[in-house]
């Protein structure tokens, strides 16, 4: 049997970990021969050694070089280095896992490369919307829970039945709590998520609901519906990943353990299932599943995200960038978590908008954006 050839943008990370722990179960079926990291390169030595892996890359560039010299074995270095692993074409498919607007480039690369996209790295869509999907939607696997929920339950289906989207949030560790109280909520107190465990900047995405803000736009570019047939809605148990709701008023909901290795293993096996090893949901013990309206006043940065999406161009990049420094403030406690929403608000306000073009647009938008939030910070 043929194994998967695998390329990990990301290795390091909470993603990237957790799709070599599938590999590992999977060693028969899933061969890694490419991994990056951003500058943990003792980590990635280890996993190197540990899969066999000869191609490197680090996006810190100085630390690339100290840690070839020290390993005695050559590892690119820079974000160039990290671009040109996606898209060298020598894996069947990459698994991008990279944080935040720095992945954009990557996505692009293994796109163009003709290889399949296992997408964990939602600001790709956030930023570059149509300059990514034009590159080959069809050849995109998205790895979000919510998001590969709703392709599993499209399988089979035609897209011109589909009424609405509801995207499943489990509403973070704020959930209920009013406005009032988050204003100087702590770092420890936004990172203790109820009930994933992930990258600290996603993990606060989550307690401002920013998240599923950047995932309505991430959907509207997989799945290609308007933001009026997309739905958020708070879901605490977190086993619902998402549902799609079609003409005849049918819903189809996909459920399963709340753990990041089911997608990641779908996006490997896709169109096949593989048997799996996580714990799957007891729904006796579960008892129950609950339902709730987001509290836009409490989390405002949910319809920040929904603002940009439908406002489209490069407003979406702005919000992205914005929150991107905002978040990265807070969690150096630097600022209180109330500046994250606000940050965001006043540089959107602050935008004039483009057209989304070009690559060097988004990347112009980008630093401008994040140059505007700094300001604001200081």
């Amino acid at each position: 049997m043929t194994r998967l050839r695998v390329t990990i943008l990301g290795s390091t990370g909470s993603i990237g970990r957790q799709a070599l722990d599938v590999a590992s179960r999977h060693a028969d079926k899933v061969q890694i021969v490419a991994l990056s990291a951003h500058a943990s390169a003792t980590a990635l030595l280890e996993q190197a050694e540990r899969f066999g892996v000869r191609r490197l890359a680090l996006a810190d560039a100085a630390v690339a070089e100290e840690a070839a010299r020290r390993a005695r074995r050559p590892i690119g270095g820079g974000a160039s280095a990290v671009e040109e692993l996606a898209g060298d074409g020598s894996a069947d498919l990459v698994l991008n896992a990279l944080v935040g607007a720095s992945g954009l480039r990557a996505s692009v690369a293994a796109l163009r490369s003709g290889v399949r996209l296992a997408l964990a790295n939602k600001e790709s869509l956030v930023v570059g919307g149509e300059l990514v999907t034009s590159l080959g939607l069809e050849r995109i696997l998205p790895v979000d829970s919510e998001h590969s929920a709703i392709f599993q339950c499209l399988l089979g289906e035609r897209g011109t039945e589909v009424k609405r989207l509801w995207l499943t949030a489990s509403g973070g560790p704020f959930r209920g709590r009013p406005a009032s109280e988050l204003s100087d909520v702590t770092v420890e107190e936004a990172l203790a998520h109820p009930r994933w465990t992930m990258g600290p900047k996603i993990t606060i995405d989550s307690a401002t609901l920013m998240n599923k803000g950047l995932e309505a736009i991430e959907a509207h570019h997989l799945f290609g519906l308007s933001y009026e047939q997309i739905r958020v809605v708070i879901h605490p148990q977190s086993c619902v990943h998402s549902m799609v709701e079609f003409a005849d008023g049918s819903v189809k909901a996909h459920l399963g353990a709340t753990d990041m290795r089911v997608p990641i293993q779908y996006a490997f096996s896709y169109p096949e299932r593989w048997e799996s090893t996580v714990e799957p949901v007891d729904f006796v013990s579960l008892g129950r599943l609950d339902f709730e309206e987001p509290d836009l006043a409490a989390f405002p940065c949910l319809g920040l995200g929904l603002e940009a999406g439908r406002v489209g161009g490069t407003m979406p990049a702005v919000l992205n960038a914005a929150n991107e420094v905002a978040v990265a403030a807070f969690l150096a406690g630097a600022v209180p978590f109330g500046a994250i929403p606000r940050t965001v608000e006043q540089v959107m306000a602050a935008h004039t908008l483009q057209p989304l073009d070009s690559l060097e647009r988004v990347e112009a938008v980008d630093a401008w954006a994040r140059e505007s939030a700094q300001q604001l910070l200081r």
